[in-house]
């Protein structure tokens, strides 16, 4: 029997936010006012506050969920949960205010939710100088976590690099089907890997595709030149929530999101120079990085943590006994790119950075789940190029530097990581970036640097960007391209077919996994079956 959860269990376990009010008169539901109370007037539309942007659910772990919204003017956010969709018996949370200083973007962290149990959520916002006006209701639902004596697969998908390439919201296409395919498919999450948007994108109304083909654009202001305001990459990522098939998604489906570059230009590090690109007015890449990094934060339904780092990106996820997620941040902590080729691992050859390494190795260690699956930005062995250096030798925006031979640059960062976790069972990695699917298989045996354990890494994308050929890859880490599916014609359009996403699905019985590849359509590309070691 379906149970509700009751609101003062909730209060009891943390799940107010602090500093939020008391209910009051002015936020009374409609129709519970007292029986002498006047005859209501009904505000205009006009008046209402609107949710332009749906909602989303964001890091489900355990008892914890983020609800996200968005309003479209000052309001107050309402929450309203419970494990039936009667709302029989449900949890109401005064939110925050929705500002202007967060692109009146709002979030409730909610705690104290029961294990394996689909929660119904509903989310208004109200005028909060007159609690008779009130915005529509939303409404969407997300499973959490299965007990540990859950009898269903655990099963997850990921993707990346949306809207990129100047492919935008197609309506005449069907929109972004890619979220309609995996919505169907119900998983309990899904991975945005990166890429949430191409904020040096521009895209246009009218863009030549294939066969004469002309692939039409949803465009809006923000997204007609790159993005250098603060204003600019917020309206990037609300374009992205105008898709019908996103608000679907994310108002059934989790989401984990973590970012790459084009959250704030291409292939950014230390070292990117935008002195000649004629686009830009704003040319320091810092300047950039802050303001695409704050619109990263205000519209991903993430969890903030509340320590010496607050804006931190990489953490990890619990599912329960069956899988940990550990979420990467390939971007922030890296050194310029560069022909990677240096002796010593350091600043400069830095790609995760010292301390996300040393917190990768220790909680990688630290599960106790069966599987751990390493969600990663960019892949491992797959020779990313950024063009060439003033000298004219290649330079890298990936770790690995084409040399084939001992580890050198960012690969001896990788070398220290793979090492450190050489006696982690299970361990996957996941990842996007490069706008095809593959499977790579990562064995010692064939490599130049031995000193890890065998694993497999799966390669998805575009979610609604242009598609790639396949890439090449180094041999230091010993990967063999067991599959890969690609285009010929270079950024060919979503029309083409070539955009994919992952699937992840995890056995309670037998623990094996099993990873498919599938296209914008759900139709399956490849699968893979891997049995779980130690169980």
């Amino acid at each position: 029997m379906t149970s509700s959860i009751s609101r003062r269990r909730f209060l009891s376990q943390g799940g107010m936010l602090a500093g939020a009010s008391a209910l009051g008169g002015a936020l009374l539901l409609p129709g519970c006012g007292g029986s002498g109370a006047a005859p209501a007037v009904l505000p205009s539309e006009a008046e209402r506050p609107k949710l332009p942007s749906g909602i989303q659910f964001g890091d489900v772990t355990g008892e914890r969920a983020v609800i996200w919204s968005r309003s479209d003017r000052n309001a107050q956010m309402i929450v309203e949960y419970d494990t039936t969709e009667r709302f029989a018996n449900a949890s109401r949370i005064v939110g925050p205010t929705a500002s202007e200083a967060s692109d009146f973007t709002t979030r409730v962290d909610l705690s104290g939710l029961p294990a394996g149990q689909t929660v119904f959520v509903r989310v208004r916002y109200v005028d909060p100088d007159n609690g008779r006006i009130e915005s529509e209701t939303v409404s969407g639902q997300f499973r959490t976590p299965p007990a540990a004596d859950g009898k269903r697969p655990l099963r997850f998908h990921w993707s990346g690099d949306t809207a990129g390439q100047g492919w935008g919201i197609n309506s005449e296409f069907g929109g972004v089907k890619m979220y309609e395919a995996m919505r169907r498919r119900d998983p309990d999450f899904f991975i945005h890997n990166g890429d949430t948007i191409y904020a040096d994108g521009p895209i246009q109304a009218r863009t030549p595709a294939e066969d004469g083909r002309i692939w039409t654009s949803l465009v809006t202001e923000e997204v007609s030149k790159v993005a250098e305001t603060l204003k600019e990459y917020r309206g990037r990522h609300a374009y992205n929530t105008l898709d019908l098939n996103f608000r679907k998604f994310a108002a059934q489906v989790p989401q984990i999101w973590q970012w790459d570059d084009h959250e704030v230009t291409n292939n950014y590090s230390g070292s990117k120079d935008l002195s000649a690109d004629p686009r830009y007015t704003e040319k320091n890449v810092a300047t950039l990085a802050a303001r695409g990094r704050r619109a990263f934060l205000e519209y991903a339904p993430m969890r903030y943590y509340k320590q010496a780092e607050p804006q931190r990106i990489y953490r990890s996820l619990s599912y329960g006994p069956l899988l940990d997620v550990f979420v990467l941040d390939m971007r922030s902590y890296r050194g310029p790119n560069s022909a990677n080729l240096q002796s010593v691992d350091n600043a400069d050859s830095a790609f995760l950075g010292t301390a996300q390494v040393d917190w990768l190795i220790a909680e990688l260690a630290a599960s106790k789940a069966t599987w751990k699956v390493v969600a990663a930005d960019m892949p491992i062995g797959l020779q990313v190029g950024d063009g060439k250096d003033a000298q004219g030798n290649a330079r890298w925006e990936g770790s690995a530097n084409g040399d084939h031979g001992a580890p050198s640059g960012r690969e001896l960062e990788m070398a220290r990581l793979l090492k450190g976790v050489k006696a982690v069972k299970n361990v996957v990695w996941i990842t996007t970036d490069v706008h095809y699917c593959a499977a790579h298989y990562y064995d010692p045996a064939k490599a130049q640097f031995s000193d890890f354990a065998p694993f497999w890494e799966f390669v998805a994308g575009p979610m609604n960007a242009g598609s790639f050929g396949s890439g090449k890859l180094d041999k230091t880490f010993g990967p063999t391209e067991v599959f890969a599916r690609s285009p010929v014609l270079q950024n060919s359009s979503p029309f083409a077919g070539f955009q994919f996403f992952g699937e992840v699905s995890i056995e309670p019985q037998t623990k094996a996994m099993t990873v498919e590849l599938l296209d914008l359509n759900g139709v399956s590309q490849f699968a893979q079956t891997i049995p779980a070691a130690g169980v």
